[in-house]
């Protein structure tokens, strides 16, 4: 089975566990009457419905490129996340009014053994589950399950602090804890929600990520050939777990097409082979001018014009800059850069 259809699988499988443990979370509100678990109950309602649009955006990021999406269907997962983090802060804005309500007007709360039984049960259950999406959406580079494993293990946390508090309640009997605590459980939830919307935001506006495009230039620099003379106009898109790379690189004017394309290839092969990811390239070739010798290592060179002096550091200082590098540019972008 492909790691695509992996993927659709276990989200299916974590859709089906979210819509139970929600059954459990009502029945145990349904048995205490406590407003902080009504608050654990809600949130599962937002888990399921991002959970529902996650395996819909898994299946349709899966679908192949076409002639509508010649770029993939990926950035629908920024969509998924960007929703889920929406229904997370909705989830908490109800939690506060139901709350707020019941310091009011008062609630009694009873059975609280029994509910945080049922409680604990979905926490750990969450947890397992948030654990597993977490670490393989870190893996694959998938939005969508990341976003949905931190939510889950967010839960977890918040369910953890929700049975300490009841317990509280059970021992001392202080009844308007239970609406603090419920409160206490929104603000975070909402905070965790807005995470999430600015996050996906980013990426559906091809926001940088600074942290993935320095990797990838780290790899292209400590393996960089002699006859890449220069790698400047360098930018970094997101699709979903695959990344687009836009960059202009510099060869020796008097290759010919062919050994330009050799040298293009052996570019893309070298990161996507040590990414761990599935990286695009579009590149646009430049001929080296006479600026360029001082930074050119090419040792053969037929038509040098000046002595090498130095070799320029590929950072995301130096790159991200739309002009040829020689000594002044480059001099200027690490300037620029400190």
């Amino acid at each position: 089975m492909a790691a695509k259809d992996r993927n659709i699988t276990l989200q299916a499988t974590v859709l089906a566990v979210g819509c139970l443990l929600m059954a459990l979370k009502f029945v145990g509100w349904r048995i205490t009457h406590s407003n902080a678990v009504l608050s654990d109950a809600l949130e599962s309602i937002a888990n399921v419905a991002a959970g529902s649009f996650a395996l819909y955006s898994l299946a349709l990021a899966a679908k192949p490129k076409d002639r509508e999406h010649p770029y993939g269907h990926g950035k629908v997962e920024f969509i998924s996340a960007a929703l889920e983090g929406v229904l997370v802060a909705i989830a908490g804005v109800l939690i506060i009014v139901r709350a707020v309500e019941a310091l009011i007007h008062g609630v009694q709360v009873h059975n609280l053994g029994k509910g945080i039984l049922l409680v604990g049960i979905s926490a750990v259950a969450n947890g397992i589950m948030g654990w597993v999406l977490r670490a393989r959406g870190k893996r694959l580079h998938s939005p969508t399950m990341e976003a949905g494993g931190v939510h889950l293990l967010s839960d977890t946390w918040t369910t953890a602090a929700l049975i300490l508090g009841l317990l509280v309640i059970e021992f001392t009997g202080v009844l308007w804890l239970d609406s603090l605590l419920a409160i206490g459980f929104a603000l975070f939830i909402m905070w965790q929600g807005l995470r999430l919307v600015r996050r996906s935001i980013g990426g559906i506006m091809d926001e940088t990520d600074m942290a993935v495009a320095g990797a990838m230039v780290q790899i292209l620099d400590q393996h960089r050939r002699d006859a890449w003379i220069d790698l400047h106009n360098f930018r970094v898109i997101k699709f979903g777990s695959t990344l687009h790379i836009d960059c202009h690189v510099t060869l020796p004017w008097y290759f010919t097409l062919e050994a330009g394309h050799r040298e293009i290839t052996a570019l893309d092969q070298l990161v996507n082979q040590r990414s761990g990811r599935e990286v695009e390239f579009f590149i646009h070739t430049d001929p080296c001018i006479p600026a360029s010798c001082p930074v050119c290592q090419v040792e053969d060179c037929p038509v040098r014009q000046a002595p090498f002096v130095k070799r320029v550091p590929w950072t995301m200082a130096t790159v991200l800059t739309d002009r040829k590098h020689g000594l002044e540019a480059a001099s200027a972008a690490l300037g620029q850069a400190r």
